[in-house]
Order: structure tokens, then sequence, then C-alpha cells
């Protein structure tokens, strides 16, 4: 404890922004430091924990891996620290805070402009920021890092410190254009014959239901691999290739009309949309205003 009179807090305040932008300039900005005054606090925390903590590296600086271990640790102490401090609350007005949003495609689609309409009446100060959509390991290891505080998507996780609560429900369908030949005849041996749309954000060819054909000796034909389900409806009505798909991507269309959809031929897990946080940003009120929102919009959709 002796060695602890000489720790500023603050370093560690500085140290959290310098390991998350990984950028000495941007660090500064976002602390609202001048840059020579966080080149110091980085040598100050370099010789605090007797590591570079970022090198440099071409097109840039990278974390050390001492420096990636400490993300994690200091983030937790900050949130903590700032726990046992009992200050005002300010109004949601006042608030200045950029809070990342990570979605998958569909409900971010869904949410996007009716938040950003929502949050310029209530916390005009909040600046939002869709981040790409990686798959929802990466985002939920984004959450442990700090690197995003919301994410949207169908969640499957044992770790307790991510909370999450459910926005929807929702079912797949096998969707395609109106006049197609299967609309008149569907079965899974005709439905077979037929390419498939197959959506993936890594570029796999396979999912639980290609498992479930391949255990009937039977197999589908990609046709086209898409990055995101809101591509799919383009493509079906322009050719004969089938999808399965959220059933909302189909009925939240402008003219869902010009589709037919059927239950799958092979029983499907429903979907179970959830809205994900980490446990530090549970007393974060821009993030947990964030949240509500989201939530409300959901609701007014009669998603929930």
């Amino acid at each position: 404890m002796k060695n602890l009179r000489s720790v500023d807090l603050n370093l560690l305040v500085i140290l959290d922004a310098l390991l998350d932008e990984a950028h000495v300039s941007r660090a500064a900005e976002r602390i609202g430091l001048s840059q020579s005054a966080a080149s110091n606090a980085l040598e100050r925390c370099r010789h605090l924990f007797q590591d570079v903590l970022l090198e440099r590296q071409a097109g840039g600086m990278r974390l050390t891996t001492k420096a990636e271990s400490l993300r994690e640790p200091i983030k937790k102490i900050l949130n903590e620290v700032s726990g046992l401090i009992d200050c005002k609350v300010p109004a949601l007005s006042e608030v200045k805070q950029t809070v990342r949003i990570a979605s998958a495609d569909q409900p971010g689609a869904m949410i996007a402009a009716p938040l950003c309409a929502a949050i310029q009446q209530s916390a005009p100060g909040l600046e939002l920021v869709f981040q790409p959509w990686a798959g929802a390991s990466a985002v939920l290891n984004g959450l442990a890092k700090g690197d995003c505080d919301i994410a949207i998507s169908v969640f499957q996780t044992d770790d307790v410190s991510i909370k999450t609560q459910p926005l929807m429900s929702d079912r797949y369908v096998v969707a395609m254009r109106k006049e197609h030949p299967l609309s008149q005849n569907f079965s899974l041996e005709n439905w077979l014959a037929y390419p498939h749309v197959f959506t993936s954000g890594r570029g796999e060819r396979q999912n639980l239901l290609d498992q479930q054909l391949a255990g009937m000796n039977l197999s589908r034909k990609i046709g086209v691999i898409v990055p995101s389900f809101l591509m799919v409806p383009a493509i079906l009505r322009q050719s004969d290739f089938v999808a399965m798909v959220p059933s909302l991507i189909i009925s939240t269309l402008e003219n869902p009309d010009e589709y037919v959809v059927f239950p799958t031929p092979l029983a499907v897990p429903d979907l179970s949309l959830q809205i994900a946080w980490h446990s530090r940003r549970s007393r974060d009120i821009a993030v947990q205003h964030v949240v509500s929102v989201i939530t409300e919009i959901m609701n007014s959709k009669n998603l929930v």
C-alpha cells in the first residue's frame, strides 16, 4: 500500500484512453489534454508499469502484450472508483459522450433513423457510432474490452459480466419472388433443386440447416454468399434464387407482396434478438438511455 501514495489516479484515466485509441493525439483530444501532456503521461505510465505500453510500427502504434493485459483491469478499477464517488448525476441534455453500437444488419437498419431522431431530442450531446458488424463472438469480446458500448444480435454467452435483455423474437422463413416456379409446388425436394442465397458475415458455407441436411444425406446448392440479409430481397426479385431469412427481412419491406414465403421445410430454431452491454456500463446514464430508447423503438414496432 505504501507505493500507492505515489500513484496519480489521473494517470490511469489517461492510460485508459491511450490504450483504447493506441494514438497519443486522439487520446489527448478525447480527454481534453494537450498532446504534450498526454505524451508526458505516457512516459510516466511506462515508468510505472516498466513497459513501453505503446510501440511504433508501420502506419501507427500498437499495444504491447503488457498493455493488452492492462486494458480490462484498468477499466474495472476506474468504473469501481467512479461508483464510490457520490456525485450529482448530470441531466441527459448536458451529457456529452460517444456511444458505440454494434448491430447485426437488419436490426441496425430498423433502429438507426428513429434512434437518431430520439437522441437528438433527448440527449443532443450524445454522438452515436454504428460500428461494422464482425459477428456475435467478436462483438461480445469488444464489449469486454471496452471497444463497444452496446451490441444487438442473437447472443449465447455464459459471461456474467455481459448483461442482456430481449428485444424481439422472429422465425426463419423460405423466401422467393412471387412468380417463382417453386411457389406453385413447394417441397423439400423442390426447394433443394434451386440455388440458394446464403448469408454469412464471415464467408462460411454451412450452418445448422446444412448439418441437418447432411444427416439426411441431402445438401443444397449455394448460388451466392452475401454478408448481409439486407442484400437478399433484391437478389430474389431478379432471379430464381431462394433464401432462408428472418421473416422481418421480407415483412418490413415497402413491397412485401412481391415475394412469397413458406415455413422452413426442416425445423429451425427461432431467433431471439437481444441487446447487450458490459456490467461496467450499467451505471452509465448515456449508455443506459440509448438502451432504453432502442427498447422503446422495438416496442413501438410491436416486436418486443
